[in-house]
């Protein structure tokens, strides 16, 4: 009588292996989309915090230039007076600028979510 060659058992692991590449895979397929939609949100968060940092370097740049102004003046109020509209027209036009981003941000956001999901 011939014994045949039985197979060698399968182990737990190798048993349950189909199930971890479909869990696997399910898992992935879920979270990714998340991880997009978080990608969109802290680029747009990036792009507001520089354009932040652009207002408050121009903030920064006419703060000094006033203080040139005042030096320069010798106090005299017709100076003072002209380079102060000039700055402050500088000031609220960067403002006008900031806001018109700060507006297409959240379109963009918006669109950016809707190509993700």
């Amino acid at each position: 009588m011939t014994k045949r060659q039985s197979d060698p058992p399968i182990t737990p692991l190798e048993a349950s292996r189909p199930m971890v590449e479909w869990w696997t895979q399910q898992l992935t397929q879920g979270i990714t989309p998340m991880a997009r939609m978080q990608l969109a949100w802290m680029e747009s968060l990036s792009e507001i915090m520089q354009q932040e940092a652009r207002f408050f370097t121009a903030l920064a740049e006419s703060s000094q230039r006033l203080a040139k102004c005042y030096e320069h003046s010798k106090g005299d109020p017709m100076k003072m007076n002209e380079c102060y509209r000039e700055i402050a027209q500088e000031i609220a036009e960067q403002h006008m600028q900031r806001m018109e981003h700060v507006t297409t941000l959240s379109h963009d956001f918006r669109q950016q979510l809707w190509e993700e999901i």
